[in-house]
């Protein structure tokens, strides 16, 4: 696997795994890339949006269990991590980015029990925009700086709002540093592991370390098969599906333009929020997540330039 770009902080396939089948391949080969991009895009805030439905059923953190389990079991069906030769320095890489994941996914989903869909994203994205700031170090960066920070202003709960809470804000924070996190080590990573093999034995571990929390959370629940088809879903729409189209989108077209496309991501889980979840914005709301949705914009196409 080659080093993650720090130059393209949004470019989240660069450490996932190869398409689960031919049929994905050869359908992704008659759609153009930005379509895939964008089909991508849908795909994950798609499975947060069942995610979320299912929080009537089960907690978060038993949800994220099974969103984790079976990516596990798919990605390590495809990629199967080999244990021997490993040097303690790639056990720790590889563990940390493990624990990294399952945090990141525990903190969003914590996030969306208590926040919108399109605000949870949006404050989470501010942890792979403050890679790429960092990653650029021009005057330029404050102006994106500036209209991130007034992004999370706008959404802050400043005694009127209901459908914001400081509790969501902080786990989306959470989520969104361990977000960075998760670039920085998946670049680790990438040194260390052969393929996709890293990301899934991250997965694995990931799964290993959510388990107790979301078995002891979930209990009996989680075998009732409709709850166990819906989690496999959300893995399926959450993870392999994404992770396949992305790939295939970097394969024919450039990593600065992948990155530009990723940023409207914010918006589109807005859009799902509204739609699969009943999730009605306000306008200081809306206005928000483009500010943050601009700022990633413009620290991906500094990043391009340096």
């Amino acid at each position: 696997m080659t080093d993650f770009a720090l130059d393209d902080p949004f470019d989240r396939s660069r450490s996932r795994v190869p398409g689960p089948g031919s049929l994905i391949r050869t359908a992704a080969d008659s759609i153009p890339p930005s379509g895939l991009v964008l089909l991508a895009i849908f795909s994950v805030q798609l499975g947060a949006g069942f995610a979320k439905e299912l929080f009537s059923a089960l907690p978060p953190s038993a949800v994220v269990f099974l969103r984790i389990a079976a990516g596990a079991l798919i990605i390590g069906a495809v990629a199967r991590p080999k244990l021997r030769g490993l040097s303690w320095r790639d056990w720790a890489v590889g563990v940390g980015f493990g624990v990294t994941l399952a945090v990141m996914n525990l903190t969003f989903y914590e996030a969306l029990a208590r926040l919108p869909l399109g605000v949870a994203v949006a404050i989470e994205f501010l942890g792979p925009l403050s890679i790429a700031v960092a990653a650029s170090r021009r005057r330029l960066d404050l102006l994106w700086v500036g209209l991130a920070g007034a992004g999370v202003a706008l959404l802050a709960p400043w005694g009127q709002s209901s459908t914001v809470s400081w509790a969501g804000i902080a786990f989306a924070l959470v989520a969104g540093a361990c977000w960075a996190g998760y670039i920085l080590l998946s670049a680790a990573a990438g040194s260390r592991f052969p393929g996709a093999t890293g990301l899934s034995f991250a997965m694995i571990v990931s799964a290993v370390v959510i388990a107790p929390v979301g078995i002891t959370t979930g209990g009996a629940d989680l075998l009732q098969p409709e709850l166990l088809l819906i989690g496999l879903g959300v893995g399926l729409l959450s993870s392999v599906i994404p992770y396949s189209l992305e790939l295939q989108a970097l394969r024919r077209m450039p990593k600065h333009v992948f990155g530009i496309l990723m940023s409207v991501e914010p918006a589109v889980a807005a859009l799902i929020g509204l739609v699969v979840l009943g999730e009605i914005l306000h306008a200081q709301q809306w206005a928000a997540i483009v500010c943050i949705v601009l700022a990633s914009l413009g620290s991906t196409r500094t990043s391009k330039s340096l």
